[in-house]
């Protein structure tokens, strides 16, 4: 799919090539162009209830309730309660972070990944990620809720392994 998304994006680039008005680099422009083939690529696919190729198979949303306490309304249990982040935070720019940030996002359903990274990584605001994917606010933020948990979980395990 990856391979078929990237001749789809030189195949753009080549019929546009007269629009391009070179105000960016040309890496910027393909990038750019390979970033919405891959928005729209999960948007179908998500729109059609269908699952993309990397989640291919009975794959369920995982379960939150292990978080909180049932009977403290809002309250962390004690044993996955937020770790203290603070001095792991001068490591955040290692290349070896992002290594595994990205392994992170990908243990995430792919509709979850694309809308937290639009919405964090590439810093668009939710009302431009909710068009793109065509969901409403509510569900914007109980997706970003649950994808910031499970990845906050997913770091705690693989870099601070506090």
């Amino acid at each position: 799919m990856a391979e078929d998304l990237v001749q789809d994006t030189f195949l753009s680039a080549f019929k546009s090539r007269d629009g391009f008005n070179a105000t960016a680099s040309e890496k910027t422009w393909l990038l750019s162009i390979l970033k919405n083939k891959i928005i729209d690529y999960f948007k179908k696919a998500s729109t059609k209830n269908e699952t993309p190729l990397k989640l291919r198979g009975s794959v369920e949303a995982p379960s939150y309730d292990h978080f909180f306490n049932a009977s403290k309304m809002g309250q962390w249990v004690n044993e996955v309660e937020p770790k203290d982040w603070t001095d792991a935070s001068f490591r955040a720019e290692s290349k070896e972070f992002y290594t595994i940030l990205q392994h992170c996002l990908n243990t995430l359903p792919a509709k979850w990944s694309g809308i937290f990274t639009m919405n964090l990584i590439d810093d668009k605001e939710s009302s431009d990620v909710c068009k793109e994917f065509e969901i409403t606010s509510s569900n914007f933020w109980v997706i970003m809720h649950r994808a910031k948990l499970q990845i906050r979980e997913c770091l705690e395990k693989n870099w601070l392994k506090i």
